[in-house]
């Protein structure tokens, strides 16, 4: 029993490391973030459409986690990501369509 004892400070400690470092929401910082310009509109997306998909996915999915690129993955891959986080984070649907449109790219 005494050893059981022994161990347990230390499991508890590297459980609370992990959760941490799982937690750490500066994947990037806002700034790093590509900010659209009119060489980014599209047919499927206008220049405030973007910059607005911009400051939603700034302050609605950083709530929650960090940040990442959207070049980290494709539309395709966005599409599925904002499928189910968008409804957690309780913007509209109009609203989720402007994050998919910013992280996208305006590619739809």
């Amino acid at each position: 029993m005494r050893k059981l004892k022994n161990y347990f400070l230390p499991i508890l400690f590297v459980n609370i490391l992990i959760v941490m470092v799982a937690c750490k929401k500066d994947n990037i910082s806002q700034s790093s973030l590509y900010t659209p310009t009119s060489a980014d509109v599209t047919a499927n997306a206008t220049l405030p459409e973007l910059q607005e998909g911009r400051i939603l996915y700034i302050d609605n999915c950083n709530a929650c986690h960090g940040l990442y690129p959207p070049e980290n993955y494709a539309p395709t891959q966005w599409k599925s990501i904002l499928n189910v986080m968008g409804p957690r984070t309780n913007m509209s649907a109009s609203d989720i369509q402007l994050v998919t449109k910013y992280v996208c790219k305006g590619l739809q």
